[in-house]
């Protein structure tokens, strides 16, 4: 079981305006990979400012597909610039939007990634490996922008949007038929329908018709999205449900007066409540159950709080993994001298269902 990361971060682009905080949203990332997520220095590939050019991070992610097999795991990170241009087949026009992400030598010409250059990139993964994608850039908005001072910052606090508007002849192409277009690729996934794997997991730092923050943080410059969700994986040390970081980067970003809200898409219900770049081996399908919030649900909640009811512990067969039945796993625990953490893994399983 390998794992693999590309982590992007381009701040000083060749053509176009600049960035401030996307170096540092690379070192964060690969903090969290390296302290929490089980990756080596060999395991990480880094390209950022003028080595961060289309072909090499197409070269790149094609590597990362290339050599991936069954149970391995990847990582793709991108800061930097995003935009949106009308989709074009051809010479003939559909009806909807593609979004892209600007490299270190991007232009209107052609020198841009789309989402169906990554969608043609990732189609080439195995089964049973899972894709993680990490974006911190935007799709839409509205240029520069002074942010509300918070706790977390700076008196000398501004925000720099991370979208970049395209020129007039690229806008002209979609003049006033706005509220007609449907925006697709990276948040809508694939747009034939069909994927290689159902295990792709994608970070968006905002919905498609809003902006990502660079902003100044705790005295350093970072992505607003990538400084919160590397915060909440610190705090937690890595031990939380891609549904529970959700919510904590979405609430964080709220207090602090940012006006975008991060998007998670999952290739099935589960992976919402494993825990970032966790994917069951299939002997292992059961996910680790403990007191989160929101709470877990599910039907392998309930099928563990019946166990526990059959042995005589107190607690609702509900579905629902809250406080009273973490207490009863931890009596659990202790009677049967396991570690007494009010986790329901591997050990646990074997000992309720033995």
């Amino acid at each position: 079981m390998a794992r693999r990361a590309l982590l992007v971060g381009i701040n000083d682009y060749k053509k176009i305006g600049d960035l401030r905080g996307c170096l540092n949203d690379v070192s964060n990332m690969r903090n969290i990979l390296k302290t929490y997520l089980g990756f080596g220095n060999s395991d990480i590939r880094v390209l950022t400012e003028s080595r961060a050019t289309r072909e090499n991070i197409i070269h790149r992610l094609k590597w990362l597909v290339r050599a991936t097999k069954p149970g391995d795991f990847m990582v793709f990170h991108f800061s930097g610039h995003g935009s949106q241009i009308r989709d074009r087949n051809g010479d003939e026009l559909e009806d909807g939007m593609d979004e892209l992400i600007c490299p270190w030598d991007h232009d209107w010409d052609g020198c841009f990634i789309l989402d169906d250059d990554l969608d043609d990139i990732f189609s080439g993964l195995p089964e049973n490996s899972l894709l993680e994608v990490f974006l911190d850039c935007c799709h839409s908005g509205d240029g520069i922008r002074t942010m509300p001072r918070s706790a977390d910052h700076t008196p000398r606090d501004t925000s720099k949007s991370r979208y970049l508007e395209p020129p007039q002849d690229i806008r002209f192409r979609h003049e006033g038929e706005e509220e007609d277009l449907k925006v697709r690729g990276f948040r809508s996934g694939n747009r034939s329908g069909g994927r290689s794997t159902k295990h792709h997991i994608l970070w968006s730092g905002c919905r498609s018709d809003q902006t990502s923050a660079d902003a100044e943080i705790d005295g350093t410059v970072n992505g607003a999205f990538t400084y919160y969700l590397c915060k909440h994986m610190r705090k937690t040390g890595g031990h939380i449900s891609r549904r529970n970081l959700i919510e904590r980067v979405r609430n964080s970003l709220r207090h602090n007066a940012y006006p975008q809200i991060p998007q998670l898409a999952c290739g099935n219900k589960a992976d919402y409540e494993n825990n970032p770049l966790q994917l069951p081996v299939p002997e292992e399908r059961e996910r680790q159950l403990f007191l989160t919030t929101p709470y877990m649900r599910g039907d392998d909640v309930k099928s563990v709080q019946r166990a526990l009811v059959k042995k005589e512990f107190k607690t609702s067969v509900d579905g629902v993994f809250g406080p009273q039945t973490q207490h009863a796993v931890r009596q659990f625990q202790n009677q049967n001298q396991l570690v007494v953490d009010g986790v329901v893994g591997k050990t646990v399983r074997a000992a309720l269902f033995s």
